[in-house]
């Protein structure tokens, strides 16, 4: 990477922003050797989208343009999504994030869709899909006289594969599925990810209607409609399955819901289609072929002096729709029906980033009347320019193609160039790259540890709350340890109240608080808001069908729930009724204590696991009195991963032999990820140590043993890169320690 020049340096760009940036986004050669500074891709994004202008006017002033652009990036005013800083005047040039694929009820035009999506994941885009009009399982094919395999049969299908294609060389590919809850189907849909073992690869959401949600309210039966036939199928009490919604959400965090007739009511073309399906964070409804692209103004920035600047603001606005509406142009698209789509619509998403930033910076706690009401100003005094702006560019380059019929062409016949101006998406890897608050969630830390690349360990400070402790006096290291171990300052007496106040976290506000703010920016934005409505790991099933409740009285469009830890934990499934537990005597605790002398010979056998290391192979020798002890060998000798095998192969012995039951090892090793996982589906192997509890398990089951079955939930609690804690933000799971995003 070039270094030492100032013009490739970019003021205000931290370490873990740089860190991101040369990992993810930096153009690199075959070998793998940066090529570029981030100057330098600031400046390639900026002349890539500055030079479609050409496409409507040969005369203009591109470099002036890109000037322009190119400094509201490296202020970091306002950035784009991240696939237009990767690909931006690269080879690939793929630009979007989200797109929408239909899937019709045929052979064909499921396996089209099939194909469709491996070809938007291998160029980097994430997809969603509405499964609603697949008939239901057991129904009637005609051409075969078959019966049908219904609609969770098919999303495996995507599921694998989405697993095989690594995404533009990155990472896999995210999807979202919605299944109408008017779906013959939907209790099974439902219930689709409840043990975590398939369908990872999937953010589902059921899409509800208003007629469900009276139906809720009343505690009424509602229909269940064949899509096949459009004909009545059954009947499910509304109340009851709205229950069972909440349930999975409390327990897993999914399925969300999503709100249709609210997306069709603000759909910009109706004479177009109906709205099915939205992006995987759920915040960009989207029509079958439609692509988006999003970007993000940076909100903190906008404040000096404690004052906002509401004249750069405007201006910011005003070049970010030129921006986006460029990117249409600029783009490479992976299908044609995609290319025309958005030409047709041309939908952009210009979001916000740093409101956590803005309010800390105005003094004004997250949790607060007065900051919903600033959210409500600034979010329409942004949708409004945005659209202003998007006339303004409709005057000189003529409206989306699709506007006759459209409601702008109903309501006020002046030229419009973007069927939808706003969008608040999820900002997680370009807030870091910003330094910036994610979207509009509270702080997601005020302090946090970081293992940087060399295994140290860092504390990373919130940089407003370093300043006010320094100039307040009561800023000490061992205080910022001490936050980022505890999680919270809301508790520490050192702080002062109003500081504490003023520094709320996504776990410190109640979700009440989060839905308020997310209706309040739903309020003023076209599209939706992702955001992501935390609870607490004591939080009831009662209070999180109160959050869904409130979401659909305050008029939000979806909604996304994490209740802390419900997707780190594992889950035993028994194969036979537990005995209750006995309290056990003093001489049974010290037996229990005692090491097992290992005879001179046991009888054993050798397990081959494949690790993202290589191939692992376990041996598990027995006594009389059971498993008794581990060895593993790396097919590859020596390294970090052979040493830290044979470790926890002295440590599973060492546990055997003093007492410990099999499971609990097996509950302690699986889903336990790195940064290098192996294979899919039920074969899937995250970690050495996840390789080790799956062989433990095997041999278990196939030595006919009677003990209770371990299967562990995907983990959703550490970063599979780095192995820091992920947050749940933004309707995502994002680690702000290595950038890893778990959506596209």
């Amino acid at each position: 990477m070039k270094k030492g020049n100032a013009s490739n340096a970019v003021p205000g760009l931290s370490k873990n922003a740089l860190t991101v940036l040369e990992k993810r986004y930096l153009r690199r050669d075959a070998s793998g050797k940066t090529l570029e500074s981030p100057a330098d891709m600031f400046r390639r994004v900026a002349n890539t989208i500055a030079s479609a202008d050409n496409a409507f006017d040969k005369k203009s002033d591109i470099k002036s343009l890109s000037e322009t652009f190119y400094q509201m990036m490296i202020n970091f005013e306002f950035l784009p999504n991240s696939p237009t800083l990767m690909n931006a005047g690269r080879e690939l040039g793929q630009l979007s994030a989200c797109f929408v694929l239909p899937v019709g009820d045929s052979m064909e035009e499921i396996f089209d869709a099939v194909k469709f999506t491996a070809l938007i994941h291998k160029s980097g885009g994430g997809t969603g899909f509405s499964f609603s009009r697949l008939r239901p399982a057991n129904d009637v094919v005609s051409s075969t006289t078959g019966i049908s395999s219904g609609p969770l049969s098919f999303m495996r299908v995507f599921d694998i594969a989405t697993e095989t294609i690594k995404q533009g060389g990155t990472r896999r590919g995210a999807n979202m599925a919605i299944l109408r809850v008017d779906h013959p189907d939907i209790m099974d849909f439902i219930m689709c990810k409840a043990d975590q073992k398939q369908l990872n690869n999937f953010n589902i959401s059921v899409g509800l209607t208003e007629a469900f949600m009276q139906a809720v309210e009343r505690d009424e039966e509602y229909e269940l409609i064949n899509p096949r036939s459009g004909k009545h199928h059954s009947t499910l009490n509304a109340r009851k399955v709205f229950q069972r919604i909440v349930k999975q959400a409390w327990e897993n965090g999914e399925p969300g819901i999503i709100f249709l007739d609210r997306l069709n009511r603000d759909n910009p073309t109706p004479h177009i289609g109906d709205i099915e399906s939205t992006n995987p964070c759920g915040e960009q409804p989207l029509l079958p072929y439609e692509s988006c692209n999003l970007g993000s103004i940076n909100l903190g920035k906008f404040v000096k002096d404690g004052v906002l600047d509401w004249k750069r603001m405007q201006e910011t606005v005003h070049h970010a729709v030129h921006f986006l509406d460029n990117v249409i142009e600029a783009n490479s698209y992976p299908l044609k029906q995609i290319h025309d789509m958005t030409h047709a619509n041309r939908k952009i998403g210009l979001g916000v980033m740093g409101w956590a930033d803005m309010l800390i910076l105005l003094g004004i706690p997250y949790s607060s009347v007065e900051a919903v009401k600033l959210g409500k100003k600034v979010m329409k005094f942004i949708n409004d320019e945005g659209h202003l702006a998007s006339r303004e560019l409709g005057k000189k380059r003529g409206s989306f193609p699709n506007f006759k019929g459209s409601i702008f062409d109903k309501n006020d016949p002046e030229p419009m160039r973007n069927a939808t101006v706003t969008t608040i998406a999820p900002t997680g890897t370009i807030s870091i790259i910003a330094n910036a608050s994610s979207g509009v969630e509270p702080l997601f830390a005020v302090s946090y540890i970081r293992t940087v690349m060399d295994k140290n360990v860092m504390v990373e400070v919130n940089p407003y709350f370093e300043k006010i402790a320094k100039e307040r006096g009561f800023y000490s290291e061992a205080l910022m340890k001490r936050i980022a171990e505890h999680g919270t300052v809301h508790d520490i007496p050192e702080i002062p109240q109003d500081v504490r106040e003023l520094f709320v976290t996504a776990h410190d506000i109640s979700p009440n608080d989060h839905i308020q703010m997310q209706a309040a920016f739903q309020l003023y934005t076209d599209n939706a808001v992702s955001k992501t409505v935390n609870f607490p790991n004591s939080a009831t099933i009662e209070d999180v069908e109160n959050v869904y409740m409130l979401a659909y009285q305050s008029g939000c469009k979806g909604v996304t729930i994490y209740r802390d830890g419900s997707r780190d934990e594992q889950v035993l499934t028994t194969s036979k009724k537990e005995e209750p537990p006995r309290e056990t005597t003093p001489v049974e605790e010290e037996r229990k204590a005692v090491k097992r002398d290992r005879p001179k010979s046991l009888r054993g056998c050798t397990h081959q696991m494949q690790t993202g290391c290589g191939p692992l192979y376990i041996t598990i020798n027995e006594d009389k009195n059971g498993l008794f002890e581990l060895f593993t060998t790396m097919g590859k000798a020596g390294g970090c991963a052979a040493s830290q095998s044979e470790a926890i192969g002295r440590m599973v012995s060492l546990a055997w032999r003093s007492g410990v039951q099999a499971r609990q090892v097996i509950k302690q090793l699986l889903g336990i990820s790195c940064h290098c996982p192996s294979g899919f589906g039920d074969n899937r192997v995250l970690s050495c140590a996840d390789a080790v509890g799956k062989a433990i398990q095997n041999h278990l089951i196939e030595n006919g043993y009677d003990i209770n079955t371990v299967t562990a939930r995907q983990e959703r609690g550490a970063c599979p890169e780095c192995g820091c804690i992920v947050e749940h933000e933004g309707g995502c799971s994002v680690c702000h320690s290595c950038g890893y995003s778990e959506c596209a």
